[in-house]
Protein backbone atom coordinates (compact mmCIF):
# COMPACT_ATOMS: atom_id res chain seq x y z
CA UNK A 1 0.00 0.00 0.00
CA UNK A 2 3.02 2.26 0.04
CA UNK A 3 3.85 2.19 -3.64
CA UNK A 4 3.96 5.40 -5.62
CA UNK A 5 2.31 6.00 -8.96
CA UNK A 6 0.23 3.64 -11.12
CA UNK A 7 1.43 0.11 -11.86
CA UNK A 8 2.22 -0.62 -15.48
CA UNK A 9 0.18 -3.76 -16.04
CA UNK A 10 0.48 -5.67 -19.29
CA UNK A 11 -2.55 -5.79 -21.58
CA UNK A 12 -4.43 -9.02 -20.88
CA UNK A 13 -5.15 -11.25 -23.90
CA UNK A 14 -8.65 -10.59 -25.22
CA UNK A 15 -9.58 -14.26 -24.84
CA UNK A 16 -9.05 -14.51 -21.08
CA UNK A 17 -11.64 -12.64 -18.99
CA UNK A 18 -10.93 -14.89 -16.00
CA UNK A 19 -7.40 -13.53 -15.80
CA UNK A 20 -8.78 -10.00 -15.96
CA UNK A 21 -11.06 -10.60 -12.97
CA UNK A 22 -8.19 -12.24 -11.07
CA UNK A 23 -6.05 -9.14 -11.57
CA UNK A 24 -8.65 -6.81 -10.07
CA UNK A 25 -7.14 -7.50 -6.64
CA UNK A 26 -3.80 -6.04 -7.80
CA UNK A 27 -5.05 -2.51 -8.47
CA UNK A 28 -6.62 0.46 -6.72
CA UNK A 29 -9.22 2.81 -8.19
CA UNK A 30 -10.04 6.28 -6.88
CA UNK A 31 -13.76 7.03 -7.22
CA UNK A 32 -14.72 10.70 -7.10
CA UNK A 33 -18.22 12.14 -7.23
CA UNK A 34 -21.55 12.75 -5.61
CA UNK A 35 -22.12 10.58 -2.54
CA UNK A 36 -25.73 9.50 -2.03
CA UNK A 37 -27.54 7.44 0.58
CA UNK A 38 -30.17 5.25 -1.09
CA UNK A 39 -33.06 4.47 1.26
CA UNK A 40 -35.60 1.82 0.27
CA UNK A 41 -39.06 1.33 1.78
CA UNK A 42 -40.23 -2.16 0.83
CA UNK A 43 -43.93 -2.89 0.89
CA UNK A 44 -47.08 -4.36 -0.59
CA UNK A 45 -50.00 -2.78 -2.39
CA UNK A 46 -53.50 -4.18 -1.99
CA UNK A 47 -55.72 -1.16 -2.58
CA UNK A 48 -56.01 2.34 -3.99
CA UNK A 49 -56.30 5.28 -1.63
CA UNK A 50 -59.84 6.71 -1.23
CA UNK A 51 -58.22 10.16 -0.94
CA UNK A 52 -56.51 10.17 -4.35
CA UNK A 53 -55.92 7.73 -7.24
CA UNK A 54 -52.63 6.45 -5.77
CA UNK A 55 -51.67 3.05 -4.31
CA UNK A 56 -51.57 2.56 -0.56
CA UNK A 57 -48.25 0.90 0.29
CA UNK A 58 -48.07 -1.19 3.43
CA UNK A 59 -44.38 -0.86 4.39
CA UNK A 60 -42.90 -4.10 5.73
CA UNK A 61 -39.17 -3.37 5.63
CA UNK A 62 -36.61 -0.59 5.19
CA UNK A 63 -32.99 -0.60 4.05
CA UNK A 64 -30.19 1.91 3.50
CA UNK A 65 -27.47 1.46 0.87
CA UNK A 66 -24.59 3.44 -0.58
CA UNK A 67 -25.60 5.25 -3.75
CA UNK A 68 -24.10 7.52 -6.39
CA UNK A 69 -20.31 7.51 -6.47
CA UNK A 70 -20.31 5.46 -3.26
CA UNK A 71 -22.19 2.70 -5.11
CA UNK A 72 -19.52 2.77 -7.83
CA UNK A 73 -16.91 2.24 -5.11
CA UNK A 74 -18.99 -0.57 -3.61
CA UNK A 75 -19.15 -2.29 -7.01
CA UNK A 76 -15.38 -2.09 -7.39
CA UNK A 77 -14.79 -3.53 -3.93
CA UNK A 78 -17.34 -6.33 -4.50
CA UNK A 79 -15.44 -7.32 -7.64
CA UNK A 80 -12.24 -7.66 -5.62
CA UNK A 81 -10.50 -4.38 -6.41
CA UNK A 82 -9.06 -1.96 -3.87
CA UNK A 83 -10.93 1.33 -3.85
CA UNK A 84 -10.68 4.79 -2.31
CA UNK A 85 -13.49 7.33 -2.33
CA UNK A 86 -13.76 11.10 -2.64
CA UNK A 87 -16.84 13.30 -2.25
CA UNK A 88 -18.87 15.39 0.17
CA UNK A 89 -21.21 14.40 2.97
CA UNK A 90 -23.20 16.61 5.30
CA UNK A 91 -22.50 17.21 8.96
CA UNK A 92 -25.45 14.99 9.88
CA UNK A 93 -26.14 11.45 11.06
CA UNK A 94 -26.48 10.21 7.48
CA UNK A 95 -23.02 11.50 6.63
CA UNK A 96 -21.67 9.55 9.58
CA UNK A 97 -23.46 6.45 8.33
CA UNK A 98 -21.81 6.82 4.90
CA UNK A 99 -18.37 6.83 6.53
CA UNK A 100 -19.22 3.84 8.75
CA UNK A 101 -20.63 1.86 5.83
CA UNK A 102 -17.50 2.55 3.79
CA UNK A 103 -15.43 1.15 6.66
CA UNK A 104 -17.61 -1.95 6.90
CA UNK A 105 -17.26 -2.60 3.17
CA UNK A 106 -13.49 -1.90 3.09
CA UNK A 107 -13.85 1.26 1.02
CA UNK A 108 -11.23 3.83 2.02
CA UNK A 109 -13.01 7.21 2.54
CA UNK A 110 -9.69 9.06 2.34
CA UNK A 111 -11.13 12.00 0.40
CA UNK A 112 -14.64 12.10 1.88
CA UNK A 113 -15.05 15.61 3.26
CA UNK A 114 -17.72 16.79 5.69
CA UNK A 115 -19.34 20.00 4.44
CA UNK A 116 -20.52 22.16 7.33
CA UNK A 117 -24.14 23.29 7.05
CA UNK A 118 -24.88 20.88 4.22
CA UNK A 119 -27.09 17.81 4.30
CA UNK A 120 -26.07 14.42 2.92
CA UNK A 121 -27.91 13.69 -0.33
CA UNK A 122 -30.61 11.06 0.21
CA UNK A 123 -32.88 9.34 -2.29
CA UNK A 124 -35.85 7.43 -0.87
CA UNK A 125 -37.59 4.88 -3.07
CA UNK A 126 -40.86 3.17 -2.22
CA UNK A 127 -40.93 -0.30 -3.78
CA UNK A 128 -43.91 -2.65 -3.89
CA UNK A 129 -44.19 -5.97 -5.73
CA UNK A 130 -40.71 -5.34 -7.20
CA UNK A 131 -41.90 -2.06 -8.75
CA UNK A 132 -40.81 1.43 -7.75
CA UNK A 133 -43.92 3.39 -6.77
CA UNK A 134 -42.35 6.77 -6.07
CA UNK A 135 -39.00 8.38 -5.27
CA UNK A 136 -38.36 11.50 -3.24
CA UNK A 137 -35.04 13.29 -2.77
CA UNK A 138 -33.52 15.33 0.02
CA UNK A 139 -30.49 17.33 -1.05
CA UNK A 140 -28.63 20.65 -1.01
CA UNK A 141 -27.60 21.71 -4.51
CA UNK A 142 -25.89 24.99 -3.68
CA UNK A 143 -22.15 25.53 -4.06
CA UNK A 144 -20.09 24.20 -1.13
CA UNK A 145 -17.93 26.64 0.84
CA UNK A 146 -14.51 27.45 -0.72
CA UNK A 147 -12.72 25.96 2.27
CA UNK A 148 -14.58 22.68 1.79
CA UNK A 149 -13.60 22.48 -1.87
CA UNK A 150 -9.99 23.33 -1.09
CA UNK A 151 -9.79 20.48 1.43
CA UNK A 152 -11.49 18.17 -1.08
CA UNK A 153 -9.02 19.05 -3.85
CA UNK A 154 -6.01 18.53 -1.58
CA UNK A 155 -7.27 15.13 -0.41
CA UNK A 156 -7.76 14.00 -4.02
CA UNK A 157 -4.29 15.14 -5.08
CA UNK A 158 -2.73 13.27 -2.17
CA UNK A 159 -4.46 10.00 -3.08
CA UNK A 160 -3.81 10.31 -6.81
CA UNK A 161 -0.15 9.43 -6.30
CA UNK A 162 -0.96 5.79 -5.52
CA UNK A 163 -3.91 4.73 -7.69
CA UNK A 164 -4.14 2.94 -11.04
CA UNK A 165 -7.27 4.64 -12.38
CA UNK A 166 -9.74 7.40 -11.51
CA UNK A 167 -13.51 7.10 -11.95
CA UNK A 168 -15.59 10.30 -11.86
CA UNK A 169 -19.26 9.68 -11.09
CA UNK A 170 -21.17 12.91 -11.70
CA UNK A 171 -24.77 13.00 -10.46
CA UNK A 172 -24.95 16.82 -10.68
CA UNK A 173 -25.45 17.16 -6.91
CA UNK A 174 -22.87 19.92 -6.43
CA UNK A 175 -19.80 18.00 -5.23
CA UNK A 176 -17.82 18.32 -8.45
CA UNK A 177 -16.92 21.94 -9.14
CA UNK A 178 -15.28 22.44 -12.56
CA UNK A 179 -12.09 23.76 -10.97
CA UNK A 180 -11.72 20.60 -8.87
CA UNK A 181 -12.38 18.37 -11.87
CA UNK A 182 -9.93 20.18 -14.12
CA UNK A 183 -7.18 20.04 -11.52
CA UNK A 184 -7.80 16.34 -10.86
CA UNK A 185 -7.85 15.42 -14.54
CA UNK A 186 -4.78 17.49 -15.33
CA UNK A 187 -2.76 15.85 -12.57
CA UNK A 188 -4.01 12.39 -13.55
CA UNK A 189 -2.89 12.93 -17.16
CA UNK A 190 0.51 14.13 -15.94
CA UNK A 191 0.91 10.92 -13.96
CA UNK A 192 -0.38 8.68 -16.74
CA UNK A 193 -3.44 7.60 -14.74
CA UNK A 194 -6.54 6.88 -16.88
CA UNK A 195 -9.68 8.87 -16.03
CA UNK A 196 -13.16 7.49 -16.71
CA UNK A 197 -16.28 9.64 -16.46
CA UNK A 198 -19.95 8.82 -16.01
CA UNK A 199 -21.17 12.22 -17.27
CA UNK A 200 -23.99 14.67 -16.82
CA UNK A 201 -24.51 16.45 -20.18
CA UNK A 202 -25.05 20.05 -19.01
CA UNK A 203 -21.42 20.14 -17.86
CA UNK A 204 -19.88 17.74 -20.36
CA UNK A 205 -17.23 20.18 -21.65
CA UNK A 206 -15.41 19.93 -18.33
CA UNK A 207 -14.65 16.26 -19.08
CA UNK A 208 -12.51 17.17 -22.09
CA UNK A 209 -9.36 15.04 -22.09
CA UNK A 210 -10.82 12.10 -20.14
CA UNK A 211 -9.69 8.64 -21.21
CA UNK A 212 -13.21 7.15 -21.40
CA UNK A 213 -16.74 8.54 -21.00
CA UNK A 214 -19.79 6.30 -20.50
CA UNK A 215 -23.03 8.15 -21.39
CA UNK A 216 -26.36 6.43 -21.84
CA UNK A 217 -28.34 7.01 -25.05
CA UNK A 218 -30.13 10.11 -23.79
CA UNK A 219 -26.91 11.64 -22.50
CA UNK A 220 -25.09 10.81 -25.75
CA UNK A 221 -27.83 12.56 -27.74
CA UNK A 222 -27.59 15.66 -25.55
CA UNK A 223 -23.78 15.73 -25.58
CA UNK A 224 -23.59 15.37 -29.36
CA UNK A 225 -26.64 17.41 -30.32
CA UNK A 226 -27.75 14.48 -32.51
CA UNK A 227 -31.13 12.76 -32.18
CA UNK A 228 -30.32 9.06 -31.98
CA UNK A 229 -32.99 7.06 -33.76
CA UNK A 230 -30.92 4.43 -35.53
CA UNK A 231 -27.42 2.95 -35.78
CA UNK A 232 -26.19 5.61 -38.21
CA UNK A 233 -27.20 8.42 -35.89
CA UNK A 234 -25.58 6.60 -32.99
CA UNK A 235 -22.34 6.29 -34.98
CA UNK A 236 -22.36 10.02 -35.75
CA UNK A 237 -23.02 10.84 -32.11
CA UNK A 238 -20.21 8.59 -30.91
CA UNK A 239 -17.70 10.13 -33.32
CA UNK A 240 -18.77 13.65 -32.40
CA UNK A 241 -18.32 13.01 -28.67
CA UNK A 242 -14.88 11.51 -29.33
CA UNK A 243 -13.87 14.61 -31.27
CA UNK A 244 -15.40 17.25 -29.01
CA UNK A 245 -14.09 15.77 -25.75
CA UNK A 246 -10.78 14.61 -27.24
CA UNK A 247 -11.15 11.36 -25.31
CA UNK A 248 -9.80 7.95 -26.24
CA UNK A 249 -13.07 6.02 -26.07
CA UNK A 250 -16.82 6.47 -25.62
CA UNK A 251 -18.94 3.61 -24.26
CA UNK A 252 -22.63 4.28 -24.93
CA UNK A 253 -24.93 2.18 -22.75
CA UNK A 254 -28.17 1.32 -24.55
CA UNK A 255 -30.36 -0.48 -21.99
CA UNK A 256 -31.95 -3.55 -23.59
CA UNK A 257 -29.84 -3.00 -26.74
CA UNK A 258 -26.54 -3.52 -24.93
CA UNK A 259 -23.59 -1.18 -25.42
CA UNK A 260 -21.54 0.31 -28.23
CA UNK A 261 -17.86 1.19 -27.86
CA UNK A 262 -16.36 3.96 -29.98
CA UNK A 263 -12.62 4.57 -30.07
CA UNK A 264 -10.08 6.36 -32.20
CA UNK A 265 -8.08 3.22 -32.82
CA UNK A 266 -10.79 0.85 -34.07
CA UNK A 267 -14.22 0.47 -35.63
CA UNK A 268 -17.26 0.69 -33.31
CA UNK A 269 -17.87 -2.47 -31.31
CA UNK A 270 -21.42 -3.48 -30.38
CA UNK A 271 -22.01 -5.75 -27.39
CA UNK A 272 -25.55 -7.22 -27.10
CA UNK A 273 -27.13 -7.19 -23.65
CA UNK A 274 -26.61 -10.24 -21.44
CA UNK A 275 -29.56 -9.46 -19.15
CA UNK A 276 -32.15 -12.25 -18.95
CA UNK A 277 -34.54 -10.72 -16.41
CA UNK A 278 -34.69 -6.99 -15.72
CA UNK A 279 -36.13 -6.14 -12.31
CA UNK A 280 -34.47 -2.80 -11.58
CA UNK A 281 -32.02 -0.57 -13.48
CA UNK A 282 -31.14 1.44 -10.35
CA UNK A 283 -27.36 1.84 -10.25
CA UNK A 284 -26.69 -0.14 -13.46
CA UNK A 285 -24.54 2.71 -14.79
CA UNK A 286 -22.52 2.58 -11.56
CA UNK A 287 -21.81 -1.09 -12.18
CA UNK A 288 -20.75 -0.42 -15.77
CA UNK A 289 -18.25 2.32 -15.00
CA UNK A 290 -16.97 0.59 -11.87
CA UNK A 291 -16.23 -2.59 -13.82
CA UNK A 292 -14.77 -0.70 -16.78
CA UNK A 293 -12.64 1.33 -14.37
CA UNK A 294 -11.15 -1.85 -12.93
CA UNK A 295 -10.45 -3.14 -16.44
CA UNK A 296 -8.77 0.14 -17.33
CA UNK A 297 -6.68 -0.08 -14.15
CA UNK A 298 -5.26 -3.44 -15.21
CA UNK A 299 -4.81 -2.12 -18.76
CA UNK A 300 -7.25 -4.47 -20.49
CA UNK A 301 -8.04 -4.14 -24.17
CA UNK A 302 -11.15 -1.93 -24.24
CA UNK A 303 -13.30 -4.20 -26.37
CA UNK A 304 -12.85 -6.91 -23.74
CA UNK A 305 -13.43 -4.36 -20.96
CA UNK A 306 -16.77 -3.45 -22.56
CA UNK A 307 -17.76 -7.10 -22.80
CA UNK A 308 -16.93 -7.68 -19.13
CA UNK A 309 -18.77 -4.50 -18.06
CA UNK A 310 -21.79 -5.53 -20.10
CA UNK A 311 -21.87 -8.89 -18.34
CA UNK A 312 -21.74 -7.17 -14.94
CA UNK A 313 -24.62 -4.87 -15.91
CA UNK A 314 -26.66 -7.85 -17.07
CA UNK A 315 -26.35 -9.35 -13.59
CA UNK A 316 -27.13 -6.22 -11.58
CA UNK A 317 -30.36 -5.36 -13.42
CA UNK A 318 -31.68 -8.74 -12.35
CA UNK A 319 -31.55 -7.60 -8.71
CA UNK A 320 -33.92 -5.23 -6.94
CA UNK A 321 -32.63 -1.98 -5.48
CA UNK A 322 -29.12 -0.55 -5.47
CA UNK A 323 -27.04 -3.70 -5.92
CA UNK A 324 -23.53 -4.88 -6.75
CA UNK A 325 -21.92 -7.86 -8.49
CA UNK A 326 -19.35 -10.21 -7.00
CA UNK A 327 -16.32 -11.46 -8.88
CA UNK A 328 -17.68 -15.00 -8.73
CA UNK A 329 -21.01 -13.93 -10.26
CA UNK A 330 -19.16 -12.11 -13.03
CA UNK A 331 -16.97 -15.11 -13.82
CA UNK A 332 -20.05 -17.33 -13.96
CA UNK A 333 -21.75 -14.93 -16.41
CA UNK A 334 -18.61 -14.90 -18.55
CA UNK A 335 -18.50 -18.68 -18.59
CA UNK A 336 -15.77 -19.12 -16.00
CA UNK A 337 -17.65 -21.25 -13.43
CA UNK A 338 -20.99 -21.61 -11.71
CA UNK A 339 -21.89 -19.10 -9.01
CA UNK A 340 -23.29 -20.23 -5.67
CA UNK A 341 -25.80 -18.53 -3.39
CA UNK A 342 -22.90 -17.42 -1.21
CA UNK A 343 -21.38 -15.60 -4.20
CA UNK A 344 -24.40 -13.32 -4.69
CA UNK A 345 -23.81 -9.80 -3.37
CA UNK A 346 -26.79 -7.46 -3.26
CA UNK A 347 -26.02 -4.95 -0.51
Amino acid sequence: MSRRGPRKVAVVPATDPAEVVARFADVEVLVVGDLIADRFLWGKVSRISPEAPVPVVHVVDESLRLGGAANVAHNIRALGGRVSLGGLVGDDALGGWVREECGRLEIDPCAVITAAGRRTTEKTRVVAQHQQVVRFDREDLGDPAPGTMSAFSKALAKRLARVDAVVISDYAKGSLEPSVLKQLMSEARRRGVPVLVDPKPPRFAVYRGASVVTPNLKEAATMSGIEIGDERALARAGRKILESLRCEAVLVTRAEDGMTLFSRAARPVHIPTMARDVFDVTGAGDTVIGTFGLCEAVRVERALAARISNAAAGIVVGKVGTAVVSGAELLAALGGRSATKEDACTA
